[in-house]
This record gives structure tokens, C-alpha cells and sequence, in this order.
């Protein structure tokens, strides 16, 4: 018998009382923009958390000149938020002293454990279970765009054992999120140190600076076969813009693209949470090249590997027909996702709050063209550096789903109580 269970047969000998979230939680207050000066808030929407990671990663600064309508709860340290807005993507986390006294948007029921019945780590343990969200699909309404009120959250029942036993719970649950992140820390760093290698090579292969001491193979084979440099064209020259629409109807969650599920990093794309229900849509072919066009600094670009559709907020590069025999396609797409490029594209970018890539500018972007076995050479080592990184990429969810699984059954097995019953 471990120690909770002695303290579950000293304490609660007939089980445990369950209680809805309304009885454990207070709600927040609503700021009163009319009588606010000029103060700056931190801003919490529903895209400021990170779904994998349960934190809060980007925010944004507001005052009352410029806050959102949904900028209106006050957030406390220990607070957990959970996005009511399609649920099932799974937004929550709890409040850090740094954002304590800050504004999050309407979008999120805020949890407020009263404490001196509930512990907040252990109700956040609560709202990470498949119980939770099996009750959240239940009750969300709303076929394209699902969303689930706070009343319906709060109704919600969990049980509730005495303070002792919580913390008990909390101290092993906690253990196990501590050294998942200490894991991801370490695989993390490990991933970067790559990256800025591969980024050193990439930018250093793609300079095709003349020298008479050749240190590598490209660059003597640059010396010998452009002995006057490399020729250089604009984006404009060499590509061609689609212009070919697709319904949105014939898509699917494969073969649609919108900036959202564009990864950011030059880490590729991901299966889009929303897919347009009408519509026609800009076409994208395999072997194009496309690159989220608002706030480049976040550097999303994605080589195309089926065809599809994409909107607006994404540029579609295609190589024209007439420069195919000139310009390898995996070549092209290394010098997009150069930091050559991005940096262009974030220097001609407009718009304070979301800067979206000036398109005209962005199409003056030149590029070298070396001869064919020069452009193969380099996508050789490029790639090669390309699937080390992406090893290591894949690698670390499939380290961290494995212990998320053990933490997930100890999670299960100790917030599971027999129910008292009364009366």
C-alpha cells in the first residue's frame, strides 16, 4: 500500500466527494477599458498557447486605444485557461507570475481554484485527461466552427479529495512534466545546434564568393566553370505565377495550405486543422515552392509534395517553363529558405501589427544561377543536412510521446476515485 492510498483509507474511508468546476472556481473580473489611463497589458488570445508545449509562447502588447473586443478578463497567477473556441484542439495552460494581472481574451474559461478547497496543479491535471475532453465534445455545439460556453465547462465534476492527498498527487504528476520538459530542453538544444550548422553551410554554399583559394569542392568547381561569377535573375525572371483557382470543395485537410499550417522554422507544413468550405482557391502544384507571406520573420516555407490550394496570406514560387532545363527545383527551394531571402522579405514587409511581404518587392529578389552539376552538388550536402535535422525533428515527439504515455497512465490512475456517496 503506497502512501495515498493510506491517506484515501484514513481520510475518505467511503470514497470521495465530487464537486463541478463552479462549485471549486471563481471567475475573473472584467477590465474597464473606460477607466484605464494609458497603461500597456500583456494580451493572451487563443493563438498566444501552444498546443503541444501548454504554455504561453506569443503575445502581444495593448493598451485601450487599440484592444480587441475579446481583451476583457483579468488573469491571475495560477489561473488556468482553457480555450472554449474549438476545444478539441486542446488550449490550455495555466497563468505564470509574469502575466499575473494581465488581459486574455473572452475565448478562454478562466479557472480560478478557490484554495481552500482545490489545489490549481490538480484541477490542471484534471483538464489534460480524455474524461475532460469526451465531456467537452459532448456538450460543445456548432458543426464548422464549435465552440463550448464557460457554463457548460463549469459543469464539469471532478473529485476532490482532502488537500493532503492532492498534494500528494500533484507532487508525482509534477515530477513527470518536470523531466518531460528537462527531455525536450535537451533535445531541443541539441536540434538548434544543428540547425545553425545547417544554416552556416547553406548560406555559405549559396554566396558563390570568387576566391583564389578554393576551400571546398563547390568552390573550385565555381572557379572552373564561371571563372567570371555566377549569374544572377530576379524571382520575376525565372518563375511564373499560378493562376489556376481550385474549389475549396475539392479539397481536404491533405491538400489544403493556409499560413496557419505552415510550420514556422522552415519546418515544412502540417495536416490543417480548418479547411474552407467555399470558395475557389489559388492552385498549388508538387515541386512548388510556397511561403507564408504574413509576418515573414516567422520564416514558413514548405517544398510542395502533392498538389492543392492555398489562399492569399501564402506566395506559390513556380519555376517558369522556359528556365526548368536551368534551374533545379530543389535548388530553388534552398534559396528560398535561405536567411538571405527571409531577411529580404522582412525588410520589405509592411504593416505594424501583422507585416504581411511586399509582393512587387519580393519578386525583385535575385538569385544565382550556376551551371546544373554545381546546383546538384550543393542540393547533395543540403539535403543530407536537411534529413538530420528532420530525423531529429521527428524523433523528438516520438521521445516526448512516450513519456507522455507514462505520465498519461499514472495521471489516470491517480485521479480516479471511488465516489462517496451521500444521503
Amino acid at each position: 500500500m503506497n502512501r495515498i492510498e493510506r491517506l484515501l483509507e484514513e481520510m475518505c474511508p467511503e470514497g470521495v466527494d465530487y464537486k463541478s468546476l463552479n462549485e471549486l472556481c471563481t471567475k475573473p473580473k472584467y477590465i474597464k477599458w473606460s477607466e484605464i489611463d494609458s497603461s500597456e497589458f500583456i494580451y493572451i488570445d487563443l493563438e498566444s498557447v501552444d498546443r503541444d508545449l501548454n504554455k504561453i509562447c506569443d503575445v502581444k502588447t495593448i493598451n485601450k486605444e487599440d484592444a480587441p473586443s475579446r481583451a476583457k478578463q483579468i488573469v491571475e497567477t495560477g489561473d488556468i485557461l482553457f480555450g472554449t473556441t474549438r476545444p478539441l484542439l486542446r488550449r490550455y495552460c495555466i497563468i505564470k507570475p509574469e502575466y499575473d494581472r494581465q488581459i486574455c481574451s473572452t475565448g478562454f474559461c478562466v479557472l480560478r481554484p478557490s484554495s481552500n478547497k482545490i489545489i490549481n496543479n490538480y484541477l490542471y491535471h484534471h483538464i489534460t485527461t480524455d474524461e475532460f475532453f469526451k465531456y467537452i465534445e459532448k456538450v460543445q455545439k456548432g458543426a464548422s466552427y464549435p465552440a463550448v460556453s464557460d457554463i457548460e465547462v463549469r459543469k464539469y465534476r471532478i473529485p476532490v479529495p482532502p488537500l493532503p492527498i492532492q498534494h500528494e498527487i500533484v507532487k508525482i504528476l509534477d515530477k513527470f512534466t518536470e523531466l518531460e520538459a528537462e527531455l525536450e530542453a535537451e533535445l531541443e538544444a541539441e536540434l538548434e545546434a544543428r540547425k545553425k550548422q545547417y544554416e552556416y553551410f547553406r548560406n555559405d554554399l549559396l554566396s558563390f564568393e570568387l576566391t583564389d583559394k578554393p576551400k571546398n569542392r563547390i568552390e573550385r568547381m565555381v572557379k572552373e566553370m564561371c571563372p567570371e561569377g555566377v549569374r544572377y535573375n530576379s524571382l520575376s525572371d525565372v518563375t511564373e505565377l499560378p493562376k489556376k483557382r481550385i474549389s475549396a470543395i475539392e479539397l481536404n485537410s491533405e491538400n489544403y495550405v493556409g499560413v496557419d499550417n505552415l510550420l514556422q522554422d522552415k519546418h515544412g507544413k502540417t495536416i490543417s486543422d480548418y479547411v474552407p468550405l467555399e470558395g475557389n482557391l489559388l492552385q498549388y502544384k508538387k515541386g512548388d515552392v510556397l511561403v507564408g507571406n504574413i509576418r515573414p520573420y516567422l520564416r514558413k516555407i514548405w517544398f510542395a509534395s502533392n498538389s492543392g490550394g492555398t489562399n492569399g496570406d501564402v506566395l506559390v514560387f513556380r519555376i517558369a517553363k522556359d528556365h526548368r532545363e536551368e534551374l533545379a527545383d530543389r535548388y530553388f527551394y534552398h534559396l528560398l529558405a535561405s536567411e538571405s531571402f527571409f531577411n529580404y522579405c522582412i525588410k520589405h514587409s509592411k504593416g505594424a501589427k501583422m507585416p504581411r511581404g511586399d509582393k512587387k518587392a519580393i519578386q525583385r529578389f535575385r538569385i544565382p544561377i550556376p551551371p546544373l552539376l554545381i546546383q546538384h552538388e550543393i542540393v547533395s550536402i543540403l539535403d543530407k543536412f536537411h534529413s538530420l535535422t528532420s530525423s531529429l525533428t521527428d524523433g523528438l515527439p516520438a521521445e516526448l510521446a512516450a513519456r507522455r504515455k507514462q505520465y498519461e497512465y499514472y495521471r489516470d490512475k491517480l485521479l480516479t476515485f471511488k465516489e462517496k456517496i451521500n444521503g
